[in-house]
């Protein structure tokens, strides 16, 4: 149990985890001990403070808000065990910059509007992957179109 307890806050020493995430990598670590012994380390750590899912949740959302959208955000958070909850209270913080941070990635990846449709599908296939819904995407790649008038060229076929 004292082990368990030690490898736990190493494990919390280098990041935050989810309740889930510890467990799993817990129950990996030391596979001759129970559910029980694990779930009574970490609902210790949860009362003294030391392992938060919602702490968890909001970081995780700070760090990688920068280069992926609410979606891919919200199914890493399910995937790591947060509570849906939890996972909407941390995305609020990243919806005001949702376009700013879709128009950074496409800037840093493509630094010009598509040429023609095969690059426009392109361009919107790679900000999806990121995890942005498509009204963010339509209006990043969207204004790129509007700035070097390929809507205009669109338009008059």
């Amino acid at each position: 149990m004292v082990s368990i307890r030690n490898k736990a806050l190493q494990y919390l020493g280098r990041r935050d985890h989810s309740r889930q995430e510890l467990a799993q990598k817990l129950a990996i670590a030391y596979p001759e001990s129970s559910a029980e012994e694990i779930n009574a380390v970490l609902d210790d750590f949860i009362e003294r403070g030391w392992q938060s899912d919602a702490r968890f949740a909001e970081q995780w959302v700070y760090f990688r808000s920068q280069r992926y959208g609410q979606q891919r955000l919200r199914h890493e958070l399910q995937e790591k065990g947060v509570n849906s909850e939890l996972i909407a209270d941390a995305l609020l913080q990243a919806i005001d910059n949702e376009i700013d941070t879709a128009r950074q990635v496409w800037q840093k990846k493509f630094k010009a509007a598509p040429i023609d449709h095969q690059a426009r599908g392109k361009q919107l296939r790679y900000l999806a992957s990121r995890g942005f819904s498509l009204n963010v995407i339509y209006q990043v790649v969207g204004e790129a179109d509007e700035f070097d008038g390929y809507n205009d060229d669109i338009d008059s076929i």
